[in-house]
């Protein structure tokens, strides 16, 4: 029989822009809207990818073991309408936090970074809650700020769950390269913790970490940029196990900790500090959007690696391997939304802190070497940094004033 005319859909916009009557700029693969929120970017009569189909082979370590609860038990049996449920879903977010389509597309090659401390250190993080160093310095987290921490972490988790947007660690021009698509995977999968049903927590469970296993397995074949997509993959994926599933005593989560550090090891080795701000100089914005990314999921990382060792009882020491590293940026820095509005504001930003940034450690207690000159000056950098924080910034500061003190 004669197909009609009307028989192939004339849609202009994947189902979830449609259906949010939003603008649809249709890239290659996923389109900026798609991506930023972390949707399922389908088209009429098109099946999304939920994960890779991988498979493993028997001895590798505790880490890539594989979960035997949920080994036979195919996803599409408990959530047949995966792809459906998300692309309906409405956002209510400010289009400023969308890529713009009409900038030109995004070089993060050559980006010229270098790593400003001993990764390694980063690497062996977790056996010094064992194995602890004469110069380590112990934080003693109070209840309330300890409470405080799961609270923002286990929003984080929520708010991909849910599609609502993405943790503030992940910037949303990431999105918009092939490389990272660990974490397009990531977003699209975790959704199925979203009204689970019951008795399925289990095999959802056992999905997530099939994907931390196919991500560990793969880290040694991934530059720079999908290294980075993997990290604040497997870092999602890890605080979902956590706060959504409630692996609370699962083994699983500690030896996931350790994959964890290998991970920020391997892309802080990739550089965390763009060459020209050692200069100081105005860097691409490329590499200043890789740095701060890194930079903020280290260190929700951290703040994460701290919630598993409090809650086994383990002793929480002060990340001292990470002094020198730049607290995080501005919110106009990290919202900026063109290559020309981004370069004004950093020229700003250079002229405001003449070629010092506010770094980390500057938010670590006050030593007694510390003059009463050095206070001032330090206070007076703090204020000046906490002038123009985003969410992510006021998180840091919180946790650190609260455990350090002014």
């Amino acid at each position: 029989m004669k197909t009609t005319r009307y028989s192939a859909s004339r849609q202009k916009a994947c189902q979830s822009c449609s259906n949010a009557k939003a603008k649809c700029d249709r890239k290659a693969e996923i389109c900026s809207r798609c991506a930023t929120r972390g949707l399922s970017c389908v088209y009429p009569s098109s099946t999304p990818v939920v994960a890779q189909n991988t498979t493993y082979t028997a001895g590798e370590a505790e880490i890539n073991s594989q979960p035997s609860t949920s080994k036979n038990i195919s996803i599409d049996t408990i959530f047949p309408d995966l792809s459906s449920t998300a692309s309906v879903c409405s956002h209510p977010q400010d289009d400023a936090n969308v890529a713009n389509p009409s900038n030109p597309p995004l070089d993060f090659s050559n980006l010229e970074l270098v790593c400003p401390i001993n990764a390694d250190d980063i690497n062996m993080r977790w056996m010094r809650s064992y194995i602890p160093l004469p110069e380590q310095i112990p934080k003693a987290y109070s209840t309330a700020t300890m409470t405080f921490i799961r609270r923002v972490l286990k929003s984080y988790s929520a708010v991909v769950v849910r599609s609502r947007g993405i943790p503030p660690f992940i910037h949303p021009l990431e999105m918009t390269v092939k490389s990272a698509s660990p974490l397009a995977t990531c977003l699209s999968l975790v959704r199925i913790c979203d009204n689970l049903l019951p008795g399925s927590d289990e095999a959802v469970a056992g999905v997530l970490m099939r994907e931390m296993q196919y991500l560990y397995m793969q880290r040694t074949t991934y530059d720079d940029m999908t290294l980075l997509s993997a990290f604040q993959a497997y870092l999602i994926y890890s605080m979902v196990l956590l706060f959504q599933l409630g692996r609370v005593t699962d083994s699983f989560l500690r030896q996931a900790v350790i994959a964890l550090q290998e991970f920020a090891c391997s892309s802080s080795r990739q550089g965390l500090l763009c060459l020209a701000e050692q200069i100081p100089a105005r860097p691409k914005w490329e590499a200043w959007i890789v740095t701060e990314a890194k930079r903020r999921t280290l260190y929700t990382m951290y703040l994460f690696d701290s919630v598993l060792s409090a809650q086994d009882g383990l002793p929480v020491y002060l990340g001292t391997e990470l002094r020198g590293l730049f607290a995080p940026g501005s919110k106009t820095l990290w919202h900026a939304q063109s290559r020309q509005d981004w370069e004004t504001v950093y020229n700003r930003h250079l002229a405001d802190w003449g070629g010092k940034g506010f770094q980390i450690d500057e938010l670590w207690p006050i030593t007694a070497a510390d003059d009463d000159a050095e206070v001032v000056q330090r206070r007076t950098r703090m204020d000046r940094w906490l002038e123009n924080l985003d969410e992510f910034g006021i998180v840091i500061y919180a946790v650190t004033s609260s455990t350090h003190g002014d």
